[in-house]
């Protein structure tokens, strides 16, 4: 069996998790300015770090809400 149709079969059992860290080995992208403003988001002290703390203070206090049905 040659290489290629090795590593063929060896992807098809790959799982999710692993096909996408093959994808980022094969096709690596820099991080643009949408990865730039969610990394620096979810810092501490970022708009979404200071969200998901506000939701962690309110589930916290019990004041949660059922999320409504469409």
């Amino acid at each position: 069996m040659n290489a290629v149709l090795e590593i063929k079969a060896a992807i098809e059992r790959l799982s999710a998790q692993e096909r996408c860290e093959l994808e980022g080995l094969l096709h690596p992208w820099p991080n643009d300015a949408w990865d730039e403003q969610m990394t620096a988001d979810s810092a501490p002290g970022g708009k979404l770090h200071q969200l998901m703390q506000a939701s962690k203070r309110q589930a916290k206090a019990g004041n949660l809400k059922n999320f409504p049905s469409a």
